[in-house]
């Protein structure tokens, strides 16, 4: 007896670069011998054979079913929107890496039941390319120039050339395609220009460019001897900065404590002379202050001591007070009251 089939069989695998569109086909034949209901089924089938298998999209008694896969909700349908006329294949759009896998289209009309499995590979083209040089850019050192893709399915190859001058790699440079390095030896003025490496995959290309300017060696023995002197220069400068510093702050600490040790509120010293009135009008101020009756326990002794204002005399030089009573109005300029002085008469006694 006859039976359906499926008669796209020709492709069973396809490769698609990520953000595109790909049609999996699924076209069938139905025999006159089927007559129950037509089902088609979408399911993609795991790596992993423990997992279940999970359905995509369903079309079933006329009416088609997509919520059932929520990662491709909105990116996938049928490719013509009536399946029963025999194209059951399936459109996806706006692919993902993610989306790589392997994919069964299902037919079932009873008794007639048909399958067939299609591989699918979501490549990511070469992108963010960049291009760098590593090593010494002077004359007889060895040059390596960088190229590497930061996305981009495997296996990727990178290839060099040279866009200036005479647009052809130097003849002792060396190139390796996987890993993008290309190696120029003993470099020389003539290498210098720009060079452009071209990242490709089965589903894209990238580029990216670098400017190499080889030149003479730089002369560092007048380097360090810059860097040397401007050390020492550095220094010297730093060392009298501390130098100022330290002796401004000696000169204030100084002026500080002599600050210190003069108090305002110590009078000057007192002259001799003033310590001599001090002493005749205390004295004085005492003499004026007995009466008659206890001067005559007073002995002429304390006069002979009195110091002068003008001069020291020596003892035995007593002056005879003439026998007048002497007053002593100076004596209040010293803070002393005024009194009168006695006088000693010829037989010794004081009147």
């Amino acid at each position: 007896t006859r039976s359906l089939s499926i008669t796209s069989v020709d492709q069973s695998m396809f490769e698609k670069a990520q953000g595109e569109k790909v049609t999996l086909p699924c076209t069938f034949v139905l025999s006159e011998e089927d007559e129950g209901p037509l089902d088609i089924e979408w399911v993609l089938i795991p790596a992993d054979n423990q997992k279940k298998e999970q359905i995509i999209i369903m079309y079933a008694v006329d009416r088609i079913y997509n919520h059932y896969y929520a990662s491709m909700t909105g990116r996938m349908q049928f490719t013509n929107p009536d399946p029963k006329s025999g194209d059951g294949s399936l459109d996806i759009l706006n692919l993902k890496s993610s989306d790589t896998g392997t994919y069964q289209c299902k037919v079932k009309k009873a008794p007639g039941v048909q399958s067939q499995k299609i591989q699918l590979t979501v490549l990511v083209k070469p992108a963010r390319t960049k291009c760098s040089i590593e090593g010494s850019q002077e004359i007889g050192k060895d040059v390596i120039l960088k190229c590497a893709s930061q996305e981009g399915s495997p296996l990727l190859s990178y290839d060099w050339r040279r866009v200036s001058g005479t647009q052809e790699l130097p003849t002792t440079s060396m190139l390796n395609k996987n890993t993008g390095e290309l190696l120029l030896k003993n470099a020389s003025q003539d290498y210098s220009g720009t060079y452009n490496c071209v990242a490709s995959n089965r589903v894209g290309t990238d580029e990216c460019s670098v400017e190499l300017n080889v030149t003479p060696p730089i002369n560092t023995a007048g380097i360090i001897a810059g860097a040397i002197i401007g050390t020492l220069l550095g220094l010297s400068v730093l060392a009298f900065l501390v130098f100022c510093c330290c002796k401004k702050h000696r000169e204030k600490k100084y002026e500080k404590e002599v600050h210190h040790d003069i108090r305002e509120d110590v009078p000057p010293p007192k002259s001799r002379s003033s310590t001599a009135r001090s002493y005749i009008g205390s004295n004085r101020s005492s003499l004026g202050s007995m009466s008659p009756s206890n001067m005559e326990g007073y002995t002429k002794t304390p006069y002979s001591q009195v110091p002068s204002e003008d001069f020291e005399r020596t003892p035995g030089q007593n002056p005879t007070f003439a026998p007048s009573k002497v007053a002593a109005p100076n004596l209040s300029r010293m803070g002393a009251v005024p009194v009168m002085i006695p006088a000693q008469s010829k037989d010794g006694s004081i009147v």
